[in-house]
């Protein structure tokens, strides 16, 4: 019989450990957009991705909801890997700033963010997203808000 894990009793870090350990490393949305979580250490994440023809706008770049997911993913779990047990967070604003048109068939993007600041009720967050060789493609922030129980 499997024992049944209380989430809310594990930190942040500890908690996106387990969701990504034995290789699952894509939700949803990772699979939907091609992307997935590399690493994940207390107040970084890596996420990589690959953009393709499928996440094309009309005017045949990568659609710039492609970057923003990637970003808002990687903003998102780096306030989540800094939570203490009980924890919680939900987004109060999402800042994306695109830097150059991503094109299907690029190769891998790398999107890591980092944690900037967590108070009792706050935390801040900044990501980058660039291809292989280092080049910027967009960067962003969020504001979190904290919750306990």
């Amino acid at each position: 019989m499997t024992e049944k894990i209380d989430l809310m009793k594990l930190s942040g870090v500890e908690q996106l450990q387990l969701a990504f350990k034995g290789g699952a490393k894509k939700a949803p949305i990772g699979e939907t957009l091609d992307f997935s979580l590399e690493s994940v250490e207390e107040g970084q994440v890596v996420f990589s991705g690959y953009p393709k023809e499928q996440h094309l706008n009309p005017i045949g770049t990568v659609h710039g909801g492609y970057a923003a997911t990637l970003l808002d993913s990687a903003l998102g779990c780096s306030v989540h890997s800094v939570l203490e047990p009980g924890e919680r967070y939900t987004t109060i604003d999402l800042n994306v700033k695109y830097i150059r048109a991503m094109m299907p068939g690029m190769g891998k993007v790398i999107c890591t963010g980092t944690i900037v600041h967590k108070g009792r009720r706050m935390a801040t967050a900044e990501a980058r997203l660039v291809d292989e060789t280092g080049k910027l493609y967009a960067h962003g922030s969020t504001t979190c808000m904290v919750m306990s129980d």
